[in-house]
C-alpha cells in the first residue's frame, strides 16, 4: 500500500469535516465525549487487499468554547505493537485541522 493513497484517502475525510460549520463540530464535542465515542470512524480495503480503519476525534484545541481540533487517524491491519512488544498500535497517518470560533482555520 502507497503512503500517498493513505494520505489522499485521509485528506479526503478530513476535507469532508472541514466542510461543517463551528457549530455542528462544537456540537459534537460533547456527544462524543459523553458516550465515550469518537467523532466518525470508518473501515474499508484498498484496491491491493489492505484492510485499513479510519478514525476522527474533535475537541476542544486549547480551552472550551475555544478552537476546535478535528484529528484523523488511518491504521492499516493487522496493526503491530509498538516497538514489537508494547500494546500500543500507532496509526499509520495521522493529520488534522483547528477551526476557530468564525470558522476559518488556524495557520491558514
Amino acid at each position: 500500500m502507497e503512503t500517498d493513497e493513505k494520505r489522499l484517502l485521509l485528506l479526503k475525510h478530513l476535507e469532508e469535516l472541514r466542510s461543517w460549520t463551528y457549530e455542528s463540530l462544537a456540537a459534537e464535542i460533547d456527544r462524543t465525549r459523553y458516550k465515550h465515542d469518537c467523532l466518525r470512524f470508518r473501515q474499508g480495503v484498498f484496491a491491493d487487499g489492505t484492510e485499513y480503519n479510519l478514525e476522527f476525534n474533535v475537541f476542544w484545541d486549547d480551552r472550551k468554547e475555544g478552537d476546535v481540533r478535528v484529528c484523523g487517524d488511518l491504521s492499516t491491519t493487522p496493526q503491530r505493537p509498538l516497538l514489537g512488544f508494547l500494546p500500543v498500535f500507532p496509526p499509520d497517518l495521522t493529520d488534522s485541522f483547528i477551526m476557530r470560533r468564525d470558522g476559518t482555520f488556524v495557520d491558514e
